[in-house]
């Protein structure tokens, strides 16, 4: 099975996350190529970015697919999807690479995150990257507890969170792309992600 078609396995259980990590992988690939990242690093990424939310496989229906406020006992599944999905991906090889930046990417920069509660440069920097591009991409997508912000609304909100809880480098570099067009979707992945 293909990567890109285990993710759509994955994202069909929530109807709003669909085609979410074909548009996460796009702009983490863009921010990733614009670090100075090599093609084997990149890879890694890619591989990390199309299965974020493998861990969300453990989440009940009934949470992913709530309209109205999580409870503690939702936070805590929810939560627990980083972890899960890295020992999910530990378990298979040819995916281990990727265990680290699928395990810290809801960590944040002031430390504030989870699963772990690291901060700043002790994050490995995939997960820093998927940060900033899956919180774009659902920031930018309708969710059933609210409706989509624009990406400039999106972009400013990374800005604004740049220093506590995202890398601000990366933001830095997300924002320079975005303002120079370079994140436009490819047609290949837009037509992926429908």
């Amino acid at each position: 099975m293909a990567l890109m078609d285990l993710a759509r396995a994955i994202e069909a259980r929530d109807p709003y996350s669909s085609g979410h990590a074909v548009r996460v992988t796009a702009i983490a690939e863009v921010v990733a190529a614009r670090l100075g990242w090599d093609e084997d690093q990149i890879d890694v990424l890619r591989i990390g970015a199309a299965l974020h939310d493998i861990g969300k496989l453990a989440v009940p229906d009934t949470v992913l697919r709530k309209a109205g406020p999580l409870s503690d006992a939702d936070l805590d599944y929810i939560r627990a999807h980083p972890e899960e999905g890295a020992r999910m991906l530990g378990l298979v090889g040819t995916l281990r690479a990727a265990v680290p930046g699928v395990r810290h990417h809801h960590e944040r920069w002031d430390g504030g995150g989870y699963p772990e509660g690291r901060a700043g440069e002790e994050i490995p920097i995939e997960a820093r990257v998927l940060a900033v591009a899956d919180a774009f991409d659902a920031m930018t997508s309708d969710r059933p507890y609210r409706p989509a912000l624009t990406q400039a609304q999106a972009v400013a909100e990374l800005e604004r969170c740049a220093g506590t809880q995202f890398d601000p480098e990366v933001v830095t570099v997300f924002a320079e792309a975005w303002s120079q067009g370079a994140l436009e979707m490819p047609a290949r992945a837009r037509a992926a992600a429908s």
